[in-house]
């Protein structure tokens, strides 16, 4: 299966933002549940502001047991 080009451009933008410090983890809140969730985050500077843009969070429990990898 072929990962979409949004996806790669995505992962490179986390990969520089790891590679320049500008990771963050944060604790939010997930809009749809209210379920607190740890959000892997870049963090850039606009100004005086700092904007984190979300990537994904961590997951609960074992996250063996929440994926399949691929197979072939």
């Amino acid at each position: 299966m072929a990962i979409p080009e949004t996806y790669r451009t995505n992962f490179g933008t986390l990969l520089r933002a790891a590679a320049d410090g500008n990771l963050a983890l944060m604790e939010c809140t997930d809009a749809a549940t209210g379920v607190p969730r740890y959000v892997i985050a870049a963090v850039a500077r606009v100004g005086e502001d700092f904007v984190m843009t979300p990537f994904g969070h961590l997951s609960e429990g074992n996250p063996f047991n929440a994926y399949v990898p691929p197979v072939g």
